[in-house]
């Protein structure tokens, strides 16, 4: 497998097998270029796409990822394609899936998310959008980091068909989202400065982003109306984690067998 990584890193295969297509910048006034400031609250959402591989010139579906600043709440979805018809059910569906109420959206400078109808629906949500700054590579670090760590890790590189997409959308719902937030622990940044006043980040401690969430003081008043903490406490416990990663695991098993079942038939 190594080996195959390495001759699709060539030069001679993407030249005759990928057909690259990057994120179409657009230059209309929708969002403001900034690095959002939660303050330690909760609601400031980090969002990027990740494509699923192409095949014989054949785009596959793509995964968008969304991922709470403060407590690394993550909600992950999947479309056919990430046109504005294509990507606003999938954003709905997405958005009540945090516990807590969305106070800004962050993403890169792609027409999928700076376009009238995603601004129009951030609006209506009361959501502030803002975009990454040229020359700003960290402005959506959070995302990307969790690009690899947590969907390439479980979903790969190679090719998913896009007419697979609402397959995956269902498990990432009923499987993959729980798992994340309440089973699996990441990596909490602390930041420290130097005498020079320099900053850098140091990973102490480990937690899951229920954890992280329900440390944060005045818990109650960042969640949404209808949800509180017993709630999340009762889904937490529902399952031991490594329950719940077999439970997500054998789900995972099961929907790509039934993807390669009709990729055969």
């Amino acid at each position: 497998m190594a080996q195959l990584y390495r001759l699709r890193k060539s030069h001679s295969y993407r030249r005759r097998r990928v057909a690259y297509q990057p994120t179409r910048p657009t230059p209309v006034a929708i969002g403001e270029r900034r690095k959002p400031d939660p303050q330690g609250r909760p609601g400031y959402l980090r969002v990027d796409t990740v494509h699923q591989g192409d095949l014989e010139g054949v785009k596959g579906l793509y995964h968008i990822n969304a991922v709470d600043e403060v407590t690394q709440w993550q909600v992950v979805g999947a479309t056919a394609q990430i046109s504005e018809a294509w990507l606003m059910p999938v954003l709905e569906g997405m958005l009540p899936q945090f516990p807590f109420s969305i106070r800004g959206f962050h993403s890169d400078n792609g027409s999928e998310f700076i376009n009238h109808t995603v601004a129009k629906l951030l609006d209506k949500l009361l959501v502030e959008q803002t975009k990454s700054r040229p020359r700003h590579s960290n402005d959506n670090g959070l995302a990307e980091t969790k690009n690899g760590a947590v969907i390439r890790k479980h979903m790969g590189y190679g090719h998913i068909a896009s007419e697979h997409a609402q397959a995956l959308e269902t498990f990432y719902e009923r499987h993959f989202n729980p798992y994340l937030n309440f089973h699996r622990p990441c990596g909490v940044p602390q930041m420290l400065t130097d005498a020079k006043g320099k900053q850098r980040r140091v990973y102490r401690w480990y937690a899951t982003p229920w954890e992280i969430l329900r440390q944060l003081p005045d818990l109650a008043r960042h969640l949404r109306p209808e949800i509180t903490a017993s709630d999340l406490e009762r889904m937490a416990n529902a399952q031991s984690d490594t329950q719940a990663a077999r439970s997500m695991q054998e789900a995972k098993r099961k929907m790509f067998a039934e993807l390669r079942r009709k990729k055969s038939a």
